[in-house]
């Protein structure tokens, strides 16, 4: 019997010179890797280049679980997720 997969409300905010999107909220599946949050980013912006960090302070590992992330750095139920156009945090 399959479990019931966690999903993950992922918060994203933009940073420095980056485009404020119009759905900065949604929902994906816990077992998701990361990469599938930046990819969705980049198709939003039309930008290949983007950086994108967690609590304003790293960049997390494309092929870390969403779960992982959420449960480590999330709070009040979800991920914030801050991007930018250009390096904004070390």
């Amino acid at each position: 019997m399959a479990s019931e997969t966690q999903k993950v409300v992922v918060h994203l905010r933009a940073t420095g010179d980056a485009p404020i999107l119009k759905q900065s909220k949604f929902k994906i599946g816990g077992d998701e890797k990361f990469i599938k949050v930046i990819d969705f980013l980049r198709r939003q912006l039309h930008r290949e280049t983007l950086f994108v960090y967690l609590n304003s302070a790293f960049s997390p590992n494309p092929d870390e679980l969403v779960t992982d992330l959420y449960n480590n750095f999330g709070f009040d139920g979800k991920l914030v997720v801050n991007y930018a156009c250009s390096m904004a945090w070390g």
